[in-house]
């Protein structure tokens, strides 16, 4: 993944026009609302992009760590939701070691950026920033194209995710919880397999 690509996505295109757009983020939040005691949590999300489950994980009061590759995503971002102090912003390739500085997280929400990740070195790196700042007794929910979906999105080829393979990357630390097969209708009306999977890290 490059920047340039992304940076170039959301500078040319709007929110509605994106092919991974959500104006209804009701499968992610069902996921999230089985992890016990929400309140008072700090979430990471690897790529934050402009989503609109940052507008309503704000209105829960959690801490928030929005990151992106893309600055121009981050960018729109912030002009729609403000600046807070629950809000940290990291411009970051999340296939790259993590800033020795990142604070450790009780919640990593993925949907949909592991998946654009080929090489093994970058997928390895991903699950290594991850077991990295997720918390003992934390969670993780990974949303990926499933193995039945399409084999390409934005243009870019993807490495499309069974639950089987999801927990296998995860390890043994992590206790899978809750999966799911869902058909995510995209914003032209084409449907989108995606596997869902929630898993608590051992304490």
């Amino acid at each position: 993944m490059t920047s340039q690509h992304w940076d170039t996505i959301f500078s040319t295109k709007t929110d509605s026009e994106l092919g991974w757009y959500e104006s209804d983020i009701s499968q992610t939040l069902k996921f999230l609302n089985l992890i016990p005691q929400r309140e008072n949590t700090t979430i990471f999300l690897p790529s934050a992009g402009t989503s609109l489950l940052v507008d309503e994980l704000l209105v829960r009061e959690h801490e928030l760590i929005l990151n992106d590759i893309s600055d121009e995503a981050l960018n729109k971002l912030k002009s729609r939701i403000g600046v807070s102090d629950r809000l940290t912003w990291l411009h970051h390739d999340i296939s790259k070691p993590l800033p020795n500085d990142t604070p450790q997280v009780n919640i990593w929400i993925d949907r949909a950026v592991l998946h654009f990740l080929l090489e093994d070195a970058d997928i390895q790196s991903y699950f290594d920033n991850l077991r990295l700042i997720v918390r003992p007794m934390g969670y993780v929910l990974l949303a990926e194209f499933s193995v039945t979906g399409v084999p390409k999105c934005a243009g870019l080829e993807l490495h499309r995710y069974s639950v089987e393979e999801m927990t296998e990357r995860m390890g043994k630390e992590f206790e899978l919880i809750k999966h799911e097969d869902y058909i995510f209708i995209n914003p032209i009306g084409d449907p989108r397999p995606y596997t869902y999977a929630l898993y608590q890290r051992n304490g």
